[in-house]
């Protein structure tokens, strides 16, 4: 019960509780989760990277994909696979810069398996085992609508490709955000008819942009480097980090669709282990207000604690949370700089 407390901390969803159960009696049971290299990475990857320090220390043999080929079917970096293969170095270091111990997890290409035959038969026995229509309501995993299939045929093998990706690795639970649902629902639904293990899907949430306004689709209104305003870099600079929070959306006294709370419940409270969060105030306005759980900060702000002060205290802690990750890059400054050259991140 230990390890399921772990692995089901900040988890959106989990399909399903009891095959989880199963797989985590298993000894090394194998876990991934996939990543397109195309691009700066951004504050919502402590998500992803801290939920893989749970895995870790739950005995997983876990694998981090750096999907390149499937980087240049979507078009990224201008579909230059050299471009996207020094991307996913950047990546690695963006691993251990975030306190992912890569010593403890696989790092694969596709590029490694592209050319096994083994893995092609899978993908055409994947297709066979589904539909045009199935395979066009999964291009969300991919950032894409269903009519651009129609001009590119590569994008319907994408979804393909994903689901074979996790039969081939062998997997017993498929990891992702909850934009990654619709593909590892194709997989667990394509495993029942090929008569192969179905993955347990793991999905925590997408940390939404900063700008989000009053639009409610998680996968339109979710932090992407697309949408640089919107979004921390883990290489934004401390004046940078309080501009785009002041700026940010934060409605007072709402909790659901505020990004500055969904910052503090997925970001920065999982990062203070005992400690408590300060919100720093002149005694004239109450003085210094401290709070040990996350649920207790959210009732404070659904009271009436102003956006202001939480904004103060948030740009505090998200810097603190991205110094240590500056660090790692003055010291480990050869893919990052190569690609800041090349316009890739900025």
């Amino acid at each position: 019960m230990e390890k399921l407390e772990i692995i089901t901390k900040n988890v959106q969803e989990i399909v399903t509780i009891e095959e989880l159960l199963q797989v985590l009696n298993r000894e090394n049971p194998r876990g991934y989760i996939g990543f397109e290299p195309s691009g700066t990475v951004h504050l919502g990857w402590k998500i992803c990277t801290n939920k893989i320090k749970d895995f870790i220390q739950c005995g997983f043999d876990f694998t981090v994909l750096l999907a390149d080929w499937h980087a240049y079917i979507n078009d990224k970096l201008g579909g230059d696979i050299e471009k996207i293969k020094l991307c996913g170095k950047y990546m690695q270091d963006c691993f251990s810069a975030m306190g992912v111990d890569k010593s403890k997890i696989k790092f694969i290409y596709a590029s490694d398996y592209i050319s096994d035959p083994k893995y092609w038969e899978l993908v055409l026995k994947v297709s066979k085992s589904t539909s045009v229509a199935r395979v066009k309501r999964a291009m969300d995993i991919m950032g894409r609508d269903e009519g651009e299939a129609d001009k590119d045929l590569s994008k319907l093998f994408y979804p393909a490709m994903q689901v074979s990706d996790i039969f081939y690795l062998k997997l017993d639970v498929a990891y992702g955000g909850m934009d990654q649902r619709h593909a590892h629902m194709l997989a667990r639904d394509v495993a029942k008819k090929l008569e192969l293990k179905p993955p347990v899907a793991i999905h925590t949430p997408l940390l939404t942009g900063l700008q989000a306004g009053e639009r409610m689709n998680p996968l339109e209104v979710k932090m992407s480097k697309s949408k640089p305003d919107s979004m921390i870099s883990i290489h934004d600079t401390p004046d940078s980090v309080k501009s785009k929070i002041k700026k940010a959306y934060c409605p007072e006294k709402q909790v659901e669709g505020n990004p500055i709370l969904e910052m503090c419940k997925f970001v920065i409270f999982p990062e203070l282990s005992r400690e408590t969060f300060c919100i720093k105030r002149p005694e004239k306005f109450g003085g210094d207000l401290e709070f040990l759980s996350y649920e207790e900060l959210e009732r404070a702000y659904a009271s009436g604690l102003h956006p202001l002060d939480l904004k103060n205290a948030v740009t505090f802690y998200i810097n603190q949370t991205l110094e240590p990750i500056h660090k790692y890059f003055d010291s480990h400054p050869d893919n990052f700089q190569y690609l800041k050259n090349e316009g890739i991140i900025f």
